[in-house]
């Protein structure tokens, strides 16, 4: 692993495309630069210390590791200004901001939808009157979805509301369609390996003994996976028809069945970039022929399972 670092043959993919709500209490914020946490006296964000992150591993390897931030058309701009203003958070690194290619219309949810996110799951009973008022704005909403066309597509509010990023998966496509990989691999041709994580997971390192891990078991990707806690939603780890599996709690039969995973998914991906790209019938060569590698994204994407997801949207005006 440490190796690998001198030689580098490796990079870090920070996914910063979504916004902090969940970790602002419903404020609107860019999640990357939201400063969650006090070290040495001053407020940090996210990006800062993943930033600091890649500047130590630099150091330790003696050579430098290029860190992709990626975004989406919520959170570019705000990062890229960010940045700017900033100085990088004095990473002298190969830093690169890969912008979203890709988007997602919000859907009207259908009655069933509604119904099994209400009646089928845990809802905590209230008092008869306050019961009453819960109800009473369930059938307001089973109303609205009837009316505007249930699974229609969401337009009326306004537009950013309507959008909003798509899954995880994307950011590698990503890095594919906006020429973000094809850049990386001109400057450094020896580059092999990607670690990828979420902006939120700030144990995420790039560590020699779990790059030397990865580059033993002669993957195309890997998962880290971390000791469930009780509060852990999500992806885990399960067997399958004998078989090891990492299983999104949305594709589960029973949502209970989310408190046998003793292994929680953190999202931390380590890539052999080559053999990713043959999975998308690509290879180096082929990243600069932008109709052939926009063709084996749509076709590699329709392969994978679609999962729905019922959000609240304040509706503006």
């Amino acid at each position: 692993g440490t190796k690998a670092l001198q030689d580098g043959i490796v990079g870090v993919v920070t996914l910063a495309a979504g916004v902090g709500s969940r970790w602002t209490q419903g404020a609107g914020c860019v999640k990357a630069l939201h400063p969650f946490c006090r070290l040495s006296s001053k407020h940090r964000s996210f990006l800062e210390v993943h930033l600091a992150k890649s500047k130590r591993v630099s150091e330790l390897a003696g050579t430098s590791l290029p860190h992709v931030v990626t975004t989406s058309h919520m959170t570019d701009e705000p990062i890229r200004n960010y940045l700017s203003r900033t100085k990088n958070h004095g990473y002298e690194g190969p830093l690169y901001q890969s912008r979203g290619k890709s988007i997602g219309l919000r859907l009207i949810p259908t009655i069933r939808d509604l119904k099994f996110a209400w009646e089928e799951t845990q809802q905590q009973m209230l008092d008869e009157q306050a019961q009453k008022v819960k109800e009473s704005g369930q059938s307001a909403l089973m109303g609205w979805a009837t009316s505007c066309g249930e699974a229609s597509d969401y337009k009326d509010n306004k537009p950013l509301q309507c959008l909003h990023p798509v899954g995880h998966y994307y950011e590698f496509p990503n890095l594919l369609l906006n020429g973000t990989l094809q850049k990386m691999l001109t400057e450094r041709p020896q580059l092999k390996f990607l670690m990828l994580h979420n902006i939120d997971t700030v144990g995420a390192d790039a560590d020699p003994r779990s790059v030397g891990l990865f580059i033993a078991q002669n993957s195309t990707v890997a998962f880290e996976v971390i000791p469930r806690q009780i509060e852990d939603v999500g992806g885990g780890l399960a067997r399958i028809d004998g078989k090891l599996r990492l299983v999104e709690g949305l594709a589960l039969p029973d949502e209970k069945d989310e408190f046998k995973f003793e292994y929680y998914n953190s999202m931390t991906t380590w890539i052999d970039i080559d053999k990713l790209l043959g999975k998308f019938e690509l290879t180096r060569g082929d990243l600069g022929d932008s109709e052939k590698v926009a063709d084996a994204v749509e076709q590699f994407s329709r392969r994978l399972p679609t999962y729905v997801a019922l959000k609240d949207v304040k509706k503006r005006w």
